[in-house]
């Protein structure tokens, strides 16, 4: 799904995608990871946060609710929220579950909400993406979602492949026009 976002951010002119991960976080307080992933997505940087222009988070369903790693991530937060480093920049979320009705628009929204602490401007699908409407799968107007099945193994669907490009367009165009304004 990332990727799919990503893809359609860079369909807009000047817009570049940059995928990261969070690290994992262990029960065992002495377990330590490598600082750098040995597959996968590089871990993201509060550096990160700063410099981009908008900023899509997307998270498994877990209850209901976004993974622990990406909350424990996002709680170390804190300076920028002080310094309003994120305020005023666009901001979207996705998500995938196991089934239908697994939390996907509940995840969203716990995701949504450290966002809005921090200023930013939440941006969903509006229903003029018509694959929102024709979906038998995953897609809500709060962002992108994917049911992957009991064992994570459904192919994501083309109404969720559409919808995932078109949330990544839609957050690039909104960063370059909330950019302008800001100059």
């Amino acid at each position: 799904m990332a990727k799919l976002i990503a893809r359609g951010i860079e369909q807009v002119d000047g817009c570049e995608a940059l995928l990261r991960t969070v690290p994992p976080i262990s029960a065992d307080h002495e377990a330590t990871a490598e600082a750098i992933p040995s597959n996968g997505e590089p871990y993201v940087s509060l550096e990160d946060l700063e410099q981009c222009d908008g900023l899509v988070l997307g998270s498994p369903t877990r209850f209901g609710n976004m993974a622990a790693p990406l909350k424990y991530f996002l709680e170390k937060t804190s300076s920028q929220w002080l310094s309003g480093t994120l305020s005023g920049k666009p901001a979207s979320v996705f998500t995938s579950t196991s089934s239908l009705h697994g939390g996907q628009e509940s995840t969203l929204l716990t995701m949504m909400v450290p966002l809005l602490h921090h200023g930013m401007i939440i941006a969903g699908i509006p229903y003029s993406e018509t694959d929102l409407v024709k979906t038998k799968t995953g897609g809500t107007p709060y962002g992108a979602s994917h049911v992957a099945g009991a064992d994570s193994n459904y192919e994501i669907s083309d109404s969720e492949k559409a919808l995932c490009i078109a949330q990544g367009k839609r957050m690039a165009e909104l960063s370059i026009k909330l950019s302008k304004k800001l100059t």
